[in-house]
């Protein structure tokens, strides 16, 4: 019987160099199709709990689970075919057309060409980028916006089950942040994939999440729905939530 866990992180203890404990006995468990926002304080730990899950790093202590098995066991280039990543920066090939940025996993995975076109021509579909738009494109010739929205593509091109976004909207201005966090929920409620997203931003990790988890001192110190997080009166959440207080940002549950 295939478990309900998309990713489970158990008793994971992380020490980097100089920067010592990062991780203590942080414990996390991450549905099938679930988006799940993880928010703190820089050096909080939160991108090194993606480089967990994609097998860049090693716990110390304790256990990274992915589809069942231990990231220990899994053949490190087979686990990252599984796994989409989607970078602040974007990281597209800036001598690569969009055509072909979006392709290039498809192309490592040696699928067939006209089997690749048809996926590019999909995917960029359900990022609002007509191909017969933007297919032959530079990434020069973008907007942010559309760079992301291409990044997004890229990452889904393969399919794969679980998506990483460390920072994915930070660079961008907040109509085009706002707009784009809208074409997120509408790709999420299609595609159904396991998201973990790291933001040092609550009113994005609100709007994109279905679940919300605070990092404080290596642990999770609270995960919950938007609308409960908002009305913590934990000390380590509180902080994070005052900006959106003070602004009147925080409202009920998404409809």
């Amino acid at each position: 019987m295939e478990s309900s866990a998309a990713i489970e992180l158990r008793d994971v203890h992380v020490t980097r160099g100089a920067a010592g404990a990062v991780l203590r006995g942080l414990t996390l468990t991450i549905g099938r199709g679930e988006t799940v926002a993880l928010v703190g304080r820089s050096g909080a730990g939160k991108s090194t709990i993606l480089k967990l899950i994609n097998g860049l790093l090693t716990a110390d202590r304790g256990s990274v689970i992915v589809d069942g098995r231990d990231t220990r066991q899994w053949d490190p280039y087979e686990l990252r075919r599984r796994i989409g990543y989607v970078l602040q920066d974007v990281g597209l090939f800036p001598h690569l057309s969009v055509a072909s940025n979006v392709g290039v996993v498809p192309r490592l995975l040696a699928w067939e060409p006209s089997r690749i076109a048809a996926r590019v021509e999909d995917v960029l579909r359900l990022v609002g980028l007509p191909s017969e738009t933007y297919a032959w494109r530079w990434p020069d010739e973008l907007s942010g916006g559309q760079r992301q929205r291409v990044g997004v593509a890229r990452a889904l091109a393969a399919d794969p089950p679980i998506l990483l976004m460390d920072e994915p909207f930070g660079a961008l201005d907040p109509v085009t942040r706002a707009e784009l966090h809208r074409e997120f929920r509408r790709i999420q409620a299609a595609v159904r994939k396991s998201v973990v997203i790291v933001t040092h931003d609550m009113g994005e990790a609100f709007a994109l999440a279905s679940r919300v988890g605070v990092l404080d001192g290596g642990v999770i110190a609270q995960i919950a729905a938007p609308a409960e997080l908002a009305r913590s009166t934990d000390p380590r959440v509180r902080p994070l939530l005052e900006p959106l207080l003070e602004a009147g940002a925080l409202v009920g549950p998404r409809a």
